[in-house]
């Protein structure tokens, strides 16, 4: 069984000790693409690196993460901007960007700036977006519909709402939504949410490494060879088998990040 882990922070310091066996973890639990998002321009540098290292296994991202507008956030989006033009190629995306009130409105202004630049690249390179959304989906939303018709499609990552967000994410033609550890989570209602209204041809898989690791290891670092559990869970929620959960969010992660 063959599957992608959309969404894992490989270049991370918590990788740095053992990062060729995470990855050797992961080909080994078949494991066939890492999409590697990016929070700002060191990590989007870094990214780039690993995936020039690991070509045809990591698909490289850039762009400046919400919670990491700060005073400098114009400097540092001019910075990833020069890097995405000078590497731009198809397999090459968006991320992660978007909006995130959970702990402070302190840059809810430049957070919403940095957010239209981040779309608007988007929209001039045709290249998938990667979308971090945290107590914010009506500003994202209104956002997005400005753009409406342009979008070339992407993630809503780290999807954990209700049936009625869902549905209003699903109403942006070619974006999917990014199921992780959560869904594995005794609380969480995304078993019962995700089959009575989104389609499996709308659902990509993730880890979000190194966080959110699934039952049964929650609380440990995450990597991407536990996608396994992800896809136990999901399959048991739709009534199929775990190949067939699999093959579809493979193929819907190939159709809109660009993976092979």
């Amino acid at each position: 069984m063959n599957y992608i882990d959309t969404h894992a922070h490989i270049d991370g310091k918590e990788f740095d000790a053992d990062r060729s066996e995470v990855l050797q973890r992961a080909r080994e639990a078949g494991c066939v693409a890492i999409g590697l998002p990016a929070i700002d321009l060191e990590s989007s540098k870094r990214v780039l690196q690993l995936a020039e290292e690991h070509k045809g296994f990591l698909y490289p991202m850039v762009g400046l993460h919400p919670e990491e507008v700060k005073a400098d956030w114009q400097e540092q989006l001019d910075a990833i901007h020069s890097l995405l033009i000078s590497t731009l190629k198809p397999q090459l995306s968006i991320g992660e960007v978007g909006l995130d009130f959970y702990w402070s409105r302190e840059f809810e202004k430049e957070q919403l700036e940095a957010f239209e630049q981040q779309v608007e690249w988007s929209v001039e390179t045709g290249l998938p977006l990667m979308i971090h959304c945290r107590k914010a989906q009506n500003e994202m939303v209104a956002l997005l519909r400005r753009y409406e018709g342009r979008l070339p499609g992407g993630v809503f990552h780290c999807f954990t709402g209700n049936e009625r967000e869902a549905e209003e994410l699903l109403r942006f033609p070619g974006f999917v939504l990014g199921i992780g550890g959560v869904s594995t989570f005794k609380s969480s209602h995304l078993p019962q949410v995700l089959p009575a209204v989104v389609p499996l041809d709308r659902i990509v898989l993730e880890t979000d490494s190194p966080y959110m690791a699934p039952v049964p290891c929650r609380g440990q670092r995450n990597e991407p060879a536990l996608v396994t559990h992800i896809i136990s869970r999901l399959a048991q929620a739709y009534g199929i088998s775990e190949e067939e959960l699999a093959l579809h969010t493979s193929r819907n992660a190939a159709r809109v990040l660009g993976i092979s």
